[in-house]
């Protein structure tokens, strides 16, 4: 669910979960995988400004595993996005939130 005040943020994120449909379909004859990595919110550089105060606080409070991600939760699923092992997986968005569903 988009929050308020995030119409053009949640378009773009709308807009990717789009393409990551249709461009599985246009190029999964030609043996190409599209999947989109749609991480919740996850401690980086990025994220400095918001691991404090109420925007922390309602993330840690809405996410069942009861923490912000860690760039090390998100890398090992792209990795095997990116690898065979993941041979039959086309048109997929992959939430990775911890649960997190707002």
């Amino acid at each position: 669910m988009p929050p308020a005040n995030s119409a053009i943020y949640s378009a773009t994120k709308a807009a990717v979960d789009s393409l990551t449909v249709s461009l599985s379909k246009e190029f999964g004859s030609r043996k190409i995988r599209v999947n989109s990595l749609n991480p919740g919110f996850v401690a980086t550089e990025g994220s400095q400004g918001f691991l404090e105060g109420d925007v922390y606080d309602m993330a840690i409070k809405s996410t069942p595993l009861g923490r912000v991600g860690q760039p090390e939760d998100i890398g090992p699923i792209a990795v095997f996005l990116a690898s065979d092992d993941s041979h039959w997986l086309t048109g997929q968005r992959i939430l990775a939130t911890g649960g997190q569903t707002w």
